[in-house]
C-alpha cells in the first residue's frame, strides 16, 4: 500500500534561521583570524532584541555587535516597520570562555588522550537517498528550492514585490509501495507580506474581504511565478510528479506580522530542516554556531559523506550512517549502517559498517575528519540557511575585514557534498 511522507523548510528571513545566520557569521570571523578557535555561540533574537552568548576560546578580537546587525540587514530587515531592522535593533552580548575542563579533551595532549578527542558525547547521523540528483529526500529538496526561489524573487523585487523576509514551505509526496515518489500531493508556502491590500473600514467583514484578496493574490502568483521556476530545476521523473497536487498559500489569510517580531528565534531549533527532513534520523545536537571539534557538527558532515559516497558508488539506494563518541575519546563508539534492504552487494550491514570503518577514506577521528573536509576555514555563513547538506561543493573567495584591513581567503564550501571517495568505495566492495 503507497504511503505518504511530508518535510518543511523556513527561509533566511525565518527567526531562528536569523538566529543561526548570525551564529554562524560570528564562527567565522573567528576562524578567519585564529583558525583554532573554540566557539560554541547561541543566538536569541526577538522584537528589537538580539542577545548573544555562549563560550569561545579564541586568540580573535571581532566586533561581534557589527557582525550581528551586517547578517541582520543583508537578510532584508532593513524597515523599521517590520520592527526588528539591522539598523535600530539592540545587540546585547554576554559571550565568556569556553571551560577549560572541555577544551582540554579536544587540544592534542592536553587531556588524559595524547590525540584530540570528541567534543561531546553523542551519536551523530548521514543519510543518503537516490530520489534526487543530490542526493536527498525529495519532499525536503523541494521545500528547499521553494524558499531558495522566494527569496530570489524577493530580492530582485520585479514580481511579488510585496514579500517580505520570512516563509515556510511544507511538500508531501505519495510514495510507491517500493518507496519510489508517485506523486505531489500538497504543498504548502507561507510568506509574511506586506499589506497590499487596505480594508474599506474597520469593520471586521472589510477586513476579511482584504485578507481574502491578498491571500488570492499571492496563491496566484506562486503558481504563476514561483512553480514553473522550481519545475525548470528538476530531473524529467521529478517533473511528471506534478500535476494534481493541492495548494495551501498563507492558509491562516493574513501573515504581515512575521520574523523576529512575530516569534521569538533561538539557535539551533531547525536541525530537521537542516539535515534530511525527517527522512534520515538526526542527532541530539545542532550544528550552528559550533566551530569543527565539536563533533555534533563535523561527524554529522563526516556521515553525509560517507553515506552520500556509499549511494553515489552504486553500492544501495539509500543508506543510515550512524557514528559516536565519548567526550575527549578520539576512536568512535561505534559505527551503524542501514541500508533499507537496498545492498546490491552480499554483504549485511553490519559487515558494509565494518568495511566502511576500516577505510582511510572515511576515517572518522575528529582530527581526521577535520583536516579532510577542511572544516577550520570560514566556510559556515552559507550553512545556515536551506539546508547543511545537498549543497554544491564550491572554491570561493570570502572576504573578512580585520584590524581595519580586508582580507581575502580561498576556502572550498560543502566538503561533504563531494563524491570524491567512490573508486575507494567500488574497490573496498568489488562493485
Amino acid at each position: 500500500m503507497s504511503y505518504y511522507f511530508t518535510s518543511e523548510s523556513v527561509s533566511e528571513g525565518h527567526p531562528d534561521k536569523v538566529a543561526d545566520q548570525i551564529s554562524d557569521a560570528l564562527l567565522d570571523n573567528f576562524l578567519a583570524q585564529d583558525p583554532n578557535s573554540k566557539v560554541a555561540c547561541e543566538t536569541l533574537v526577538t522584537t528589537g532584541l538580539t542577545v548573544l552568548s555562549g563560550e569561545i576560546t579564541t586568540e580573535a578580537y571581532i566586533d561581534v555587535q557589527k557582525i550581528a546587525r551586517e547578517v541582520i540587514l543583508k537578510i532584508g530587515y532593513d524597515k523599521s516597520e517590520y520592527q526588528f531592522d539591522g539598523d535600530s535593533c539592540g545587540v546585547i552580548s554576554a559571550i565568556h570562555e569556553q571551560s577549560p575542563d572541555i577544551n582540554q579533551g579536544v587540544e592534542e595532549g592536553k587531556g588524559l588522550n595524547k590525540e584530540q578527542g570528541a567534543g561531546d558525547q553523542g551519536m551523530m547521523f548521514g543519510y543518503a537517498t537516490n530520489e534526487t540528483e543530490n542526493l536527498m529526500p525529495l519532499a525536503l529538496d523541494l521545500s528547499h528550492k521553494l524558499l531558495i526561489e522566494l527569496a530570489d524573487i524577493r530580492k530582485k523585487d520585479v514580481e511579488m514585490t510585496y514579500l517580505r523576509p520570512d516563509s515556510k514551505s511544507q511538500v508531501t509526496l505519495e510514495y510507491n509501495d517500493d518507496h519510489t515518489p508517485k506523486r505531489i500531493t500538497d504543498i504548502v508556502v507561507s510568506t509574511q507580506h506586506d499589506e497590499f491590500v487596505l480594508p474599506e473600514n474597520d469593520s471586521d467583514e472589510a477586513k476579511k474581504i482584504a485578507q481574502t484578496a491578498m491571500q488570492q493574490r499571492i496563491e496566484a502568483d506562486v503558481k504563476r511565478v514561483l512553480i514553473p521556476r522550481i519545475k525548470e530545476q528538476l530531473s524529467e521523473a521529478n517533473k511528471v510528479l506534478f500535476g494534481s497536487e493541492k495548494y495551501h498559500v498563507n492558509p491562516t489569510g493574513n501573515f504581515v506580522i512575521g520574523g523576529p517580531n512575530g516569534d521569538t528565534g533561538l539557535t539551533g531549533r531547525k536541525i530537521i530542516v537542516d539535515t534530511y527532513g525527517g527522512k534520515g534520523a538526526h542527532g541530539g545536537g545542532a550544528f550552528s554556531g559550533k566551530d569543527p571539534s565539536k563533533v555534533d557538527r563535523s561527524a554529522a558532515y563526516a556521515t553525509r559523506h560517507i553515506a552520500k559516497n556509499l549511494v553515489a558508488a552504486g553500492l544501495c539506494d539509500r543508506i543510515l550512517v550512524q557514528v559516536s563518541y565519548a567526550i575527549g575519546v578520539a576512536e568512535p563508539m561505534g559505527v551503524f549502517v542501514d541500508t533499507y534492504g537496498t545492498a546490491k552487494v552480499n554483504k549485511t550491514d553490519g559487515e558494509i559498517a565494518k568495511i566502511v570503518t576500516s577505510m582511510p577514506c572515511f576515517n572518522l577521528k575528529p582530527a581526521s575528519i577535520i583536516s579532510r573536509l577542511k572544516l577550520k576555514t570560514p566556510i559556515y555563513s552559507e550553512t545556515a540557511a536551506y539546508g547543511h547538506m545537498g549543497r554544491k561543493s564550491e572554491i570561493k573567495i570570502v572576504t573578512f575585514h580585520i584590524n581595519g584591513k580586508e582580507k581575502k581567503i580561498e576556502v572550498e564550501t560543502f566538503t561533504w557534498e563531494k563524491l570524491d571517495c567512490q573508486k575507494e568505495v567500488k574497490s573496498a566492495f568489488s562493485l
